[in-house]
């Protein structure tokens, strides 16, 4: 028998029941509806579409659908709370924890007066009855502990005034054998399960005895051996759930606990072989018009240099910077103003001091120069993106093309368009590159590995249900580049002290760290 909470009354509800009910909804639910319920002849259908599930609600024909849809919309908040994967693995996965939420929020068929921050903190309380138990339990064991202290001060007593009877009086203790001491240990009144001093409790008797032993050093005591490995408690595997395999007995699907994968790192920046290497980084951050135009075009520049060597620090670095007028550059305050303004040359202000060094590890280096650019002119855009949804019927027609310029070439371009929550993954009819769909944020990528003068200008189309205009915005861009604005160029490392300069490379990339079309 399961028991089933229905709203305004409780109802013990056979197997065969429940599951006639949940199969008769697939049949009865209909598509294209504006209202999420509908009503047999004996109970009222109240649901709410998650993603690629159903949220069900099953009531009585009697109960107020206000108060239903009340309690409906507070179940869904509490879904994600405790299932990050909103799937039937996942539901599958956490549904104890599921089920101990819902049972906050309904209780004999009636809603509580809760919220979801209530559910978690009540689900998240301690037991009283268990921490009582734990206390009860923690002092038995030391109490027992007492015992055992308490014993083995008599025995130890009795062992010296036995040994005290023997002739000589201080001979070798033959009489008590490991066998008495086990005995004794025997006689006390402690349950080997509940107390905590079982065989793979860690109190065995080897150290006790051999504290007990009179043999001289060097003579093992045979009662004295270590234990044989593998009397400990097992935990794990060899210990079967016999809940579990109740429930897989009745056809229950039981998701097995997966060992969580360790993640792939992040591709690494290749490790430095040169004794000197310069990183000219531009981090662009655009803000686009959907209907044209440009909000914020903002370009940030950075000029590092990273030394393997401490005798390889006494140099100074020759740029050579582009044509571009409006990018303003400033020096660390470190660097001789005078000697980069006339000679374009970075070097400390004191030539005595050697630029810091660092192993390959060191992630960013010294910061020599740094540079801003910002503009309205729309040209400038390396690459603008157009989007038009438009209505016909229930669908919705989005057709989205792309236009870069010819300054740069583009790689890893991926283009992320939000859509409105779906149940299945849009329906693409036509694209230049690649689209992924990611359901559990709802949006679509569409990614082009290369931008060159190949494939300047691209396009996709796809199709989901009607939706507003306004769902498909604001659209996300990243890519990378190997040019700059700036079109900075190391030409020449100078060292200081004479000698032969040092070998350098130099490292180049255009990144975009935030690119919207709002």
């Amino acid at each position: 028998m399961f028991t089933v909470l229905v709203s305004r009354q409780f109802v013990e509800m056979s197997r065969i029941r429940i599951e006639g009910l949940l199969a008769a909804f697939p049949k009865l639910i209909g598509t294209g509806k504006q209202h999420t319920y509908f009503e047999t002849e004996n109970v009222r259908y109240v649901y709410q579409p998650i993603e690629a599930l159903y949220l069900l609600l099953v009531t009585n024909k009697q109960s107020n659908i206000l108060e239903d849809l009340d309690t409906l919309r507070l179940l869904s908040k509490l879904v994600p709370e405790y299932s990050y994967s909103l799937d039937e693995e996942g539901i599958c996965k956490h549904a104890f924890e599921l089920i101990f939420a819902f049972d906050e929020v309904i209780s004999l068929g009636h809603k509580e007066s809760v919220t979801v921050t209530q559910v978690k903190q009540y689900c998240e309380m301690e037991s009283q009855e268990e921490k009582l138990h734990k206390l009860v339990m923690q002092s038995k064991i030391n109490e027992t502990k007492d015992v055992m202290k308490r014993k083995a001060s008599e025995i130890d007593k009795s062992k010296i005034e036995k040994n005290r009877g023997d002739k000589g009086g201080f001979g070798p203790l033959t009489s008590m054998g490991s066998g008495k001491i086990e005995n004794s240990f025997n006689d006390m009144s402690i349950s080997s399960t509940g107390t905590g001093f079982g065989s793979g409790t860690g109190f065995g008797l080897s150290t006790d005895v051999d504290s007990f032993s009179t043999k001289p050093k060097g003579r093992p005591t045979a009662s004295a051996t270590a234990p044989p490995k593998g009397l400990g408690m097992k935990l794990g595997k060899s210990q079967k759930n016999q809940f579990l395999e109740s429930l897989k007995a009745e056809g229950e699907v039981i998701v097995e606990d997966v060992q969580p994968r360790v993640s792939q790192s992040r591709t690494a920046a290749p490790p430095l072989t040169d004794p000197v290497t310069l990183t000219v980084e531009e981090k662009l951050n655009v803000t686009l018009k959907r209907d044209g135009g440009v909000s914020n075009f903002d370009v940030q520049g950075t000029l590092s240099l990273q030394i393997l060597n401490q005798e390889d620090g006494y140099i100074q670095v020759q740029v050579q910077t582009g044509d571009n007028q409006a990018i303003s550059f400033k020096t660390h305050p470190n660097m001789n103003k005078e000697l980069f303004a006339n000679e374009h040359i970075l070097g400390p202000k004191d030539p005595n001091r050697p630029f810091p060094t660092g192993q390959a590890s060191d992630a960013a280096g010294v910061g020599l120069l740094k540079w801003r650019m910002q503009s309205t002119d729309e040209s400038m855009v390396p690459l603008t993106i157009n989007c038009w949804p438009s209505s016909s019927g229930n669908e919705t027609y989005v057709s989205i093309e792309y236009e870069a310029s010819s300054m740069f070439d583009l790689q890893n371009v991926v283009v992320s368009v939000p859509l409105p929550p779906l149940r299945e993954a849009p329906s693409v009819k036509q694209i230049d590159g690649e689209w992924r769909y990611d359901s559990r944020n709802s949006i679509l990528e569409w990614s082009v590995l290369l931008i060159d003068d190949s494939n300047r200008s691209g396009s996709m189309e796809f199709v989901v249900p009607q939706a507003d205009s306004s769902a498909f915005f604001p659209i996300s861009v990243r890519f990378i580049a190997t040019d700059t604005f700036s079109d900075l160029k190391v030409t020449n490392i100078i060292p200081v002290k004479g000698g032969n300069p040092p070998k350098y490379a130099q490292r180049t990339q255009l990144i975009t760290e935030n690119y919207q079309i709002v």
